[in-house]
């Protein structure tokens, strides 16, 4: 969607990753191994020599926000414009309980929860959440993605669920014994969010708005199984502009959605693109590129109405990618060394990037 915007623009794309193999980096005119289980501030130093050295003019990144967004000025000396939401926002959203704290006072319909972080408050909280028959899950309560998430289940497996594909199931026993063990072994224990467990199909809003929280799209899907709906439902996209609104998130972000006695209520937000945003081409809008061209010009251009309603199928294709080895990173405590694994090709100069050529790195 980037290579093929609608300005015609020339755009090399240069990639991190943690894992060298990892196949997204295929895709990339020049890419770079990115370090492991570094500090924020060790990230932060990596990113801006990175761009530095390469002299990307756009860089977008889908993790480690927290390391890069009080940055932007550090980037712009470098000639680089960060894609990213104010350090305010990012610091409430990679909270799953501080968001929900900030968007039920902002109107937005949110479930039912509890923050625990020891065997007994998980006990109460399932004791209390599931009183009306509820089925209940739990899960970290900081930006682990879908990991850490169970479904909470007491029942006896039937032979219909050894045939069945595999679930997140989790017995409350079983993870109560587990909080107490970790407890005792002296180990840090996060804290958890204990819910109801939401009815599907998830609803996923990718939104597009200007610095300060102005919304000028949001596109949302339902997922069901491998197929996903361009839903043309105001309710959804409503919410999304609300939070997206209230968080004043800039460029990209998605807002996820599940149902609670029939109405949308929030799952997560976050202010980051989504892995899934690719599925939104199919309406004819370029939310990618509209938020490139924001960040460099202050307009997104021409946004055509969506085309809403129709399905898509997600399959999986088979790629044959680059054997040839990722070069390593250079950081301050690392030896320079290694070729490119990708012919380097660097930006040409122009007063207006979108004219010449605009680089952006995504891992």
């Amino acid at each position: 969607m980037l290579r093929e915007n609608p300005d015609a623009a020339d755009v090399h794309i240069y990639g991190t990753n943690v894992d060298r193999d990892a196949p997204a980096l295929s895709a990339c005119e020049v890419r770079e191994v990115e370090p492991r289980y570094v500090s924020d501030d060790e990230y932060g130093a990596f990113a801006l020599d990175f761009c530095r050295r390469h002299g990307i003019d756009v860089l977008i990144p889908p993790r480690r926000l927290a390391a890069l967004a009080g940055l932007t000025d550090a980037f712009a000396q470098a000639g680089t414009r960060l894609m990213c939401s104010p350090p305010a926002a990012i610091d409430v959203l990679t909270s799953k309980s501080r968001t929900y704290e900030a968007a039920r006072a902002a109107g937005v319909p949110v479930p039912p929860w509890r923050v625990v972080s020891d065997a007994d408050g998980f006990r109460e909280a399932v004791a209390e959440l599931s009183a009306d028959g509820e089925r209940v899950c739990f899960k970290p309560a900081g930006e682990f993605s879908a990991f850490g998430f169970r479904i909470l289940d007491d029942r006896p497996l039937r032979l219909r669920d050894l045939l069945a594909p595999p679930a997140p199931l989790a017995s409350v026993g079983a993870v109560t014994d587990a909080l107490k063990r970790a407890a005792d072994e002296g180990e840090a224990i996060p804290e958890f969010l204990v819910m109801p467990y939401l009815d599907g199909p998830e609803v996923s809003v990718d939104c597009l708005s200007a610095p300060g929280g102005a919304p000028l799209a949001a596109i949302a899907r339902s997922k069901q199984g491998r197929y996903r709906v361009l839903l043309d439902d105001p309710e959804p996209t409503s919410i999304a502009r609300r939070l997206v609104s209230h968080f004043a998130l800039a460029y990209l972000s998605n807002v996820q959605l599940r149902h609670r006695d029939g109405r949308p209520v929030l799952l997560e937000a976050n202010p980051r693109a989504s892995a899934g945003i690719f599925q939104t081409a199919f309406t004819g809008v370029n939310l990618p590129w509209a938020a490139v061209r924001l960040l460099l010009r202050g307009d997104a251009g021409p946004l055509p109405e969506p085309r809403l309603g129709g399905r898509i199928a997600v399959t999986e294709s088979a790629t044959e990618v680059d054997l040839t080895p990722v070069r390593p990173v250079r950081t301050l405590t690392s030896l320079d060394g290694g070729r490119s694994a990708a012919p380097h090709r660097p930006p040409v100069p122009a007063a207006d990037p979108l004219l010449g050529e605009a680089a952006a790195t995504a891992g």
